[in-house]
């Protein structure tokens, strides 16, 4: 199997930082769709981690994947709860999704056909794991 390096690994976290807080924004700003509570959550974990992984690649910093993997971490654990109310999995109704607020239930939340509760845990998966790999290399 090919090794990744370092470098490309944290350069290929952070193009996913950045995409996915690029994408929430227009689909909030441009598109006008009001985030939920949990939506707000995960961006509380997603927009760090552009400047954290960004600095961290322009400074050179090596060990910066650690911080990567913290806030993947937690992204991910609230994106995967969020994944789990959207499905049914977890009988519970998504707050405050209501019929005058916004809502993670109706076909709004689909791009090109996957949930976006999906989609942000695919990617915080993805950045955690690509901070890993970057910090594989790094240690004596």
């Amino acid at each position: 199997m090919p090794r990744i390096h370092p470098e490309t690994a944290l350069s290929l976290a952070w193009i996913i930082a950045l995409a996915a807080s690029l994408a929430v924004l227009f689909i909030g700003e441009v598109l006008g769709q009001t985030p939920c509570v949990l939506c707000w959550f995960q961006r509380a974990f997603m927009f760090p981690l552009v400047i954290i992984l960004g600095l961290g690649l322009w400074w050179g910093d090596a060990r910066v994947g650690r911080y990567g993997i913290a806030l993947a971490l937690g992204g991910g654990a609230i994106a995967l709860w969020h994944l789990g109310l959207y499905s049914g999995v977890i009988p519970e109704r998504i707050q405050p999704c209501t019929a005058t607020g916004p809502s993670c239930t109706d076909n709004n939340q689909l791009i090109f056909g996957i949930p976006i509760p999906l989609l942000a845990f695919v990617a915080f998966a993805m950045i955690g794991a690509l901070s890993a790999i970057s910090l594989k290399e790094t240690r004596p």
